[in-house]
């Protein structure tokens, strides 16, 4: 079996409906806990996929939880080493500043709810989202965003609010700022205990959260399908692609290309 190691950030934001969706598509999940004490590995021998879940925390500050450092060096180690790599909202934040990106507080306010986002035109070549609908419905419940995307990224999803919804860094390695793998409880549990910044927007977070547990049948049939591609790259069985050059002859990685290492 193939096997990814996941990282979760708290009790209440766990694999969700990843714990089903991902191990049903081939692909056995090690989830480490070091909210709860778990030792996160050095490495990611004996690994085919890292994936990273949200959680509380804040990205651009190590202190804010004690395990953060260690997360961004597996993720930039993924990156480096071609593991495929999935990171949901807190985890697509700690891809892109491990790699070179930003993060910040959103300067426009939370982005909560039920929400749909829109591919951008490097999403149809995408080994992941190249079959996911135009405009797939997805759970938002953030107030950090990514400013700014790793040197090389690809943008593949924006929303009206906040553009950099999901990318792509090198050729395997993907962040989601949103969240598709929200059971309802997860999602009842923001409305009631992160509600501050809805109210403070003039909504009901309550009634926002139940909103979006009514939308989560269609987050599950757009987001399954692009789920178990992820398990089948991981199972080596998905799409490739190729990372782009810069100009500077040097891969969205920053590894100089074959042809250049000719030129020298």
């Amino acid at each position: 079996m193939t096997r990814a190691l996941v990282i979760t950030h708290s009790a209440t934001e766990g694999v969700g409906t990843l714990g089903e969706w991902l191990p049903a598509a081939g692909l056995d999940l090690d989830v480490v806990e070091p909210w709860d004490g778990d030792a996160l590995p050095e490495t990611l021998d004996g690994y085919d996929a890292l994936v990273v879940m949200g959680g509380p925390q804040q990205a651009y500050d190590d202190g804010s939880a004690p395990w953060l450092r260690a997360t961004k060096d597996l993720l930039r180690l993924a990156v480096r080493t071609d593991v495929p790599t999935l990171g949901v909202c807190l985890g697509a934040q700690l891809l892109a500043e491990a790699n070179g990106g930003r993060v910040q507080l959103g300067e426009d306010g939370i982005e909560a709810g039920a929400r749909l986002v829109a591919k951008r035109d490097a999403a149809w070549d995408d080994p992941l989202l190249a079959d996911a609908p135009f405009t797939p419905t997805v759970v938002q419940w953030h107030e950090d965003v990514i400013v700014d995307l790793p040197p090389g990224a690809l943008l593949l999803a924006s929303s009206s609010k906040y553009a950099n919804q999901a990318f792509r860094v090198g050729s395997r390695a993907w962040g989601l700022q949103f969240h598709v793998e929200t059971p309802p409880e997860m999602v009842r549990h923001w409305g009631k205990e992160y509600g501050a910044r809805v109210v403070e927007a003039g909504q009901d977070p309550v009634a926002l959260a139940e909103r979006a547990v009514g939308e989560l049948e269609e987050v599950g049939e757009c987001w399954r399908p692009v789920m178990a591609r992820f398990a089948e790259i991981a199972q080596g069985r998905g799409r490739t692609v190729l990372p782009l050059v810069s100009a500077d002859g040097t891969d969205t990685r920053g590894t100089p290309t074959q042809e250049h290492l000719h030129d020298h």
